[in-house]
């Protein structure tokens, strides 16, 4: 699984700024006054070939007891809880301050993995300057620059050190290539939704129903748990994200409802239910799971549960607010269940094992460049100055998701809406449903370009 990376501090000392760094994005809004961020905040990094979740806190200030710096210090301490590695963010400028001790008091005794980031200190002398940083009791102070980027791969690093084995064991091909999947292995779904919308419930009657034996199988260090169960001679493995635990085993409902868990299943399945409540519609938090699905790669299948439970009215309104806020994934099925009352379930799983179907299809060379050639007789991509990219040939890069790779000329030219083109008429020949589809261009290189006249 990903490993996770907390950054904790108090108010307008940069870490909102590093985690923009980190995760080369925007998400977070960065301005120059203190308290700005209140919630967690999550987002995916990477360095090299290894990813790793990153989550942004708000300012934080352990002593206080209340109004909404009770709050942020609650969001703070359960972002501590689910990280496997903490950066302590300092402001290098501004010195130490009471709440810098207060919080590295906390995180003394919080047993995780905890680096020191001077950040804003860029310009500055290593020595004297970061000198009374040490009186913390942290470690060694690093000396970074969120704003300039200055120390941030080496912060990184430090914080990845000991989670990745030389050959990730987490690779699903083991450094093989992806023409050598297995797909005679176990199909990985993971339940995923917000708490509350009935993932229990359909996890269990799942297993009910099919009275399927199934058993704890130990995973990771975070003791993520997988149930393994056959349907119709189709064997899959269901990655829990709904708290499923062994009898009598006491949790906190911190890890219950972790949002980094439900992050980390993602990751790791083939196929991924999305579980809407039909009573309270398409939520926010219900799209950023939607997205991170979709820039994770993984086929995805989205249930409405409880649809026994509202009225017409009601489900003419949840069909707008899917339209509306999941439009990104308008090549996912859309079923109705009563995870309860065991309705909808045989087409549930249908389409299910119709994503997986589709997510890990061979795409021959030949038909899909044949495609492409067709596709583009019909309609040639827009002029780029006094040229048209010209596209040559396709063959395909990749499963789950499938990946295509366009090779040519002038490709970076290529519009959005011409790609999206490209993606239906894929799409509608090999009818491929509940999987992304990615489109990579490349260009042919001018092997006279680099030399001199």
């Amino acid at each position: 699984m990903k490993p996770v990376i907390a950054l904790v501090g108090r108010p307008n000392v940069g870490k909102s700024t590093l985690f923009n760094r980190m995760t080369k994005s925007r998400d977070a809004i960065v301005a120059d006054f203190a308290g700005l961020t209140r919630d967690r905040h999550y987002g995916e990094g990477k360095l090299g070939s290894h990813e790793f979740i990153v989550i942004d806190t708000g300012g934080f200030e352990p002593e206080c007891t209340s109004g909404i710096f009770k709050e942020m210090a609650k969001q703070t301490r359960q972002a501590v809880a689910e990280a496997d590695a903490v950066i302590f963010v300092v402001d290098a400028r501004n010195g130490l301050s009471a709440q810098d001790h207060d919080i590295a008091k906390y995180l003394r005794t919080a047993n995780k993995k905890v680096l020191l980031a001077a950040n804003k200190a860029e310009g500055m002398q290593t020595g004297p300057q970061l000198a009374e940083f040490y009186e913390l009791g942290i470690g060694e102070p690093i000396p970074v620059s969120a704003a300039h980027g200055q120390g941030i791969r080496s912060l990184v690093d430090m914080s990845l050190e000991g989670f990745f084995p030389e050959e990730d064991e987490d690779d699903p091909l083991d450094g093989r290539d992806w023409r050598e999947m297995d797909l005679d292995k176990p199909i990985r779904l993971a339940v995923a939704g917000r708490p509350n919308v009935g993932k229990s419930t359909l996890i269990n009657t799942w297993l009910g129903e099919e009275r399927l034996v199934a058993f704890d199988m130990p995973g990771t260090t975070r003791d993520a748990i997988s149930v393994p169960f056959e349907r119709e001679g189709k064997r899959f493995e269901l990655i829990d994200t709904a708290g499923l635990r062994r009898k009598g085993k006491v949790f906190e409902a911190i890890e219950k409802f972790s949002v980094v868990k439900t992050l980390q299943a993602i990751s790791d399945a083939n196929v991924v239910l999305l579980l809407v409540d039909a009573t309270q519609g398409v939520t926010e938090q219900d799209a950023h799971i939607a997205g991170f699905v979709l820039e994770s790669g993984r086929a995805v299948v989205i249930a409405i549960n409880k649809w026994d439970a509202v009225d017409s009215y009601q489900r003419e309104m949840l069909q707008r607010s899917i339209e509306q806020r999941l439009a990104f994934l308008k090549f996912a099925p859309v079923l109705h269940i009563s995870a309860i009352k065991r309705q909808g379930l045989g087409p549930l799983w249908k389409a299910i094992t119709a994503a997986w179907v589709s997510a890990t299809k061979k795409l021959p060379t030949p038909v899909l460049t044949r495609l492409l050639q067709e596709a583009v007789q019909f309609q040639q991509p827009k002029l780029a100055g006094a040229y048209r990219p010209k596209l040559r040939y396709a063959h395909q890069g990749g499963q789950n998701p499938p990946i295509i790779v366009i090779h040519g000329n002038s490709l970076e030219h290529i519009s959005a809406a011409y790609q999206r083109y490209l993606e239906g008429r894929f799409r509608e020949h090999f009818k491929l449903t509940g999987t992304p589809l990615r489109i990579e261009f490349k260009s042919s290189q001018n092997p006279f370009a680099d030399k001199e006249q």
